[in-house]
C-alpha cells in the first residue's frame, strides 16, 4: 500500500467511532473490549470536560486510529492542570506513517490550549514499542511513583 499523507486527517473522537476502535485495539490484545470502550467513550466524551481530548485519524474516510485522555485539574494531589492519555492505537495496516506521531501531536496542541503544563501516561515496562514510541516524543519518567497493591 502507497500511503498518502494528504490523505490523512485527525478529528475529534465520535460515539460512533467505537467499532473503529474496538476494530484496532483487537490487532493488539487479541480480543474484543466492548465494554471498556464504552465506558472509556462515555467518560472522554463527558461533556463537562472544557476541551476534548480524545481524537482519531482518518485516511481516505476510514479511521486508522485513535488517541484516548482526559484532562484533570487538581486530581493525584497535583495542583496545575494535567492530561492523561489512557490509550493510543494504530490499525496495523498503517503502522510507520506516523499516525501515531500526528495522533500525539494534535493531543499535545489540545492540551497546552487547555492550560495543561504536563500530560502523563502509562506504559507496561515489557511494551518495548510503545516506550520507544513514546521516548521518540520526548516523554521522559516521571516524578510521580505508580503504586500497586495485589488483592
Amino acid at each position: 500500500m502507497r500511503f498518502d499523507p494528504n490523505k490523512l486527517s485527525i478529528r475529534v473522537m465520535k460515539r460512533e467511532d467505537i467499532e473503529d476502535i474496538i476494530r484496532i485495539d483487537e490487532q493488539y490484545v487479541g480480543y474484543r473490549r466492548e465494554e471498556y470502550y464504552k465506558r472509556k467513550l462515555e467518560e472522554v466524551l463527558d461533556p463537562k470536560y472544557r476541551v476534548v481530548m480524545s481524537l482519531v485519524a482518518e485516511y481516505d474516510g476510514k479511521v486508522i486510529g485513535f488517541i484516548m485522555g482526559s484532562l484533570f485539574s487538581g486530581e493525584f494531589g497535583i495542583p496545575e492542570n494535567i492530561a492523561s492519555i489512557t490509550t493510543i492505537g494504530v490499525d496495523k495496516s498503517y503502522t510507520k506513517h506516523g499516525v501515531g506521531k500526528e495522533l500525539l501531536g494534535q493531543f499535545i496542541t489540545n492540551a497546552k490550549a487547555a492550560g495543561v503544563e504536563r500530560i502523563y501516561t502509562r506504559v507496561e515496562w515489557s511494551n518495548c514499542p510503545l516506550i520507544k514510541f513514546f521516548s521518540a516524543s520526548k516523554f521522559t519518567p516521571s516524578r510521580a511513583i505508580n503504586l500497586e497493591l495485589k488483592v
